[in-house]
């Protein structure tokens, strides 16, 4: 830890300043999206599904 470390707990208006700062919102927001990994997984199972019923009716 460095020498100048202020503890956001230290007292309400620095733990409030903590909670309203810019970089906490932008951390949040600039998490990538999971809905192509899900939309690309169900088109794979359903994928999948379909190539294990072609083969056993086939």
């Amino acid at each position: 830890m460095t020498e100048n470390y202020t503890d956001p707990s230290g007292n309400t208006a620095q733990f409030r300043a903590f909670v309203d700062a810019p970089e906490s919102a932008t951390a949040a927001a600039s998490t990538p999206s999971r809905l192509p990994l899900i939309v690309g997984a169900g088109v794979a199972a359903v994928v999948v599904v379909a190539l294990v019923a072609w083969l056993a009716l086939g």
